[in-house]
């Protein structure tokens, strides 16, 4: 699956797993920010969301290491990288 056009056509949900100041200091529209070390506790939650999960955060890092985590669980999710990368893409389909 193509992740620009999954983020352009709104077809999931964008997680931003960021700390909670870092997502404060700037964000992707409609996103909602699940830290990377809460995600585990946070399992239930993810699960009710709108997939697939498109994963973002600073340079890709810790969206990479939550992608591998969810992956194995069994969530359907992308590695979208830098959360500038996905809000560039996110603009797009205004």
């Amino acid at each position: 699956m193509n992740i620009e056009k999954i983020i352009k056509e709104n077809q999931g949900t964008i997680v931003d797993v960021r700390t909670y100041g870092e997502f404060m200091g700037g964000n992707v529209a409609d996103s909602i920010n699940i830290p990377l070390n809460e995600i585990p506790e946070r399992m239930e939650e993810l699960k009710q969301l709108k997939s697939p999960l498109i994963l973002c955060c600073a340079s890709g890092g810790r969206s990479g290491q939550a992608h591998h985590f969810l992956s194995q669980h069994g969530i359907e999710c992308y590695n979208g990288g830098s959360w500038l990368n996905v809000n560039f893409y996110k603009s797009q389909n205004k």
